[in-house]
This record gives C-alpha cells, structure tokens and sequence, in this order.
C-alpha cells in the first residue's frame, strides 16, 4: 500500500512539475504540520543587478578591468530553468560558509542581468568566474563537483598550492 501511495505521490509531482516535492517531503512521513528546527547557518552568497555588480565586482561601464572588492569572489551565472546550475548552487552555499572570511561567491541570473551576461559570454550555463584581489579573472563552464570549487578557491584565488 505503501509503493502505492508513493507511486500516486510521483505521478502528482510530475503533473504539477514539482520535481522537488518528494525530496522535500512529498511523502506521508507523519511529520506533516510540524516544524524542522533550522540548525544550519543562512548562505552568504549574494544575488547581484547590475547596479550592485557595478559597485562590489566591477564598473562594466568603465575602461579596462579593475576589480573593486576587497576579497576575490566567484561568480556564478545561473538560471533558475538550469538543472546543473540547480546541482551546483548548495555547493556554493556550503563554500560561501566555508570561505566566508576570505572569498565572496556572488550569483548573477542570466534572464534578469542579461548586460552582465553579455559581458562575460555567459552562453553555456553554469559559468562560474574566478576573480582575484590582483589579476584576471578565470571561468570554468559546467558544473563542477564541490571538491573541485574548492580547489580552484584555493589555487586561483587563495593562491594556495
């Protein structure tokens, strides 16, 4: 009766597009009503516009690349419709709590900041960028694996070996 009503619960999802409903308690768990206690801290990672970009990353308008923060950052060009980008985005969560003294992460959605896009031949979503205090900026497009975000926080931006 069980798989049954799991099946009935997944056809639902389906048709309605809630994909997440079962990861996210679709079920009949018997915790229905009640509250989860919030033992995780609030991501640090920041949604940019471009005005916002302009003022913590870099000034698009002006001549030349010169990057105003004060701690290298990652960018992460996404959509919400991307399903790798989805993948990806906890990772960033849990990097931004990890690194959060040395590393902004900034996510920037390409169907609302299109400007932004353009200027960083987002064509192919995930692209994240790696920006440090001194230096140009690297990109990787795809998603990666946490472990390999990591890495390249570390050597690209920390300068870490």
């Amino acid at each position: 009766m069980k798989t049954r009503n799991l099946l009935k619960v997944s056809i639902t999802c389906l048709l309605l597009g809630l994909s997440s409903c079962l990861f996210a308690g679709g079920g009949n768990n018997g915790d229905k009503g009640k509250a989860k206690p919030k033992t995780e801290e609030k991501t640090l990672v920041k949604h940019l516009n471009k005005d916002q970009f302009k003022k913590l990353v870099v000034n698009v308008d002006a001549e030349g690349w010169n990057y105003l923060g004060d701690k290298p950052c990652v960018l992460d060009f996404y959509a919400s419709w991307c399903g790798p980008c989805r993948m990806i985005s906890p990772f960033l969560d849990d990097l931004s709590k990890e690194f959060k003294d040395q590393v902004y992460i900034y996510k920037i959605n390409i169907d609302e900041e299109k400007d932004l896009a353009r200027y960083f031949g987002a064509s192919s979503i995930p692209l994240l960028v790696f920006i440090p205090k001194a230096g140009q900026p690297q990109a990787s497009r795809g998603a990666l694996p946490k472990d390999e975000i990591r890495n390249a926080i570390n050597t690209v931006l920390l300068n870490k070996k």
